[in-house]
């Protein structure tokens, strides 16, 4: 596995709500932390926050790889 590979598996477990549909959505989540060290994510298509984690959505798009 080259180091980018790793980097990006560290990420996506960092990430929160590692289940969540949003982190694979073609349209880019915005990841938005708290002072107090919470995350929300915002999608750009809905423009809202929705409820963590999404498990289906009228509006997800699959990325292409």
């Amino acid at each position: 596995m080259s180091q980018g590979q790793s980097e990006g598996a560290d990420a996506a477990r960092n990430r929160p709500f590692p289940s969540s549909l949003c982190h694979a959505c073609a349209a880019p989540p915005r990841y938005v932390e708290t002072d107090k060290g919470s995350t929300f994510i915002h999608c750009p298509v809905l423009n809202r926050y929705p409820p963590q984690p999404v498990r289906s959505c009228e509006a997800f798009v699959p990325l292409v790889s």
